[in-house]
């Protein structure tokens, strides 16, 4: 590293999305995705590599978790956009609500 760049740490990023079916749409994101990312899938727990970062995802009786990591805040922004709007498209028959807490 020269002199002249500072690191920086990544931008970081969760959610506690409040659903009866946490299970399926954790599958159902990994496997939309995995036709075009690196993606993992196992029992309750999801990975996604995106571009602009990576989503960890995790079911529990009720409640999908999200955790993002972005190398910036603009990226961390897009991810969570990206995400967002694919969950919620699969929860078209829920009242939703995402929100996200900096990590």
């Amino acid at each position: 590293m020269s002199e002249h760049q500072i690191p920086t740490d990544p931008a970081r990023s969760t959610a506690e999305v409040a659903t009866p079916q946490a299970t399926r749409y954790l599958a159902q994101l990994c496997k939309h995705f995995q036709h075009r990312r690196p993606v993992s899938l196992a029992d309750a727990d999801g990975h996604i590599e995106f571009a602009t970062g990576n989503c960890a995802l995790h079911a529990e009786t009720g409640v999908l978790r999200l955790s993002l990591d972005a190398p910036d805040n603009d990226q961390l922004h897009q991810l969570q956009d990206v995400v967002a709007r694919h969950l919620l498209r699969f929860a078209f028959r829920e009242d939703m609500q995402i929100v996200w807490q900096c990590a």
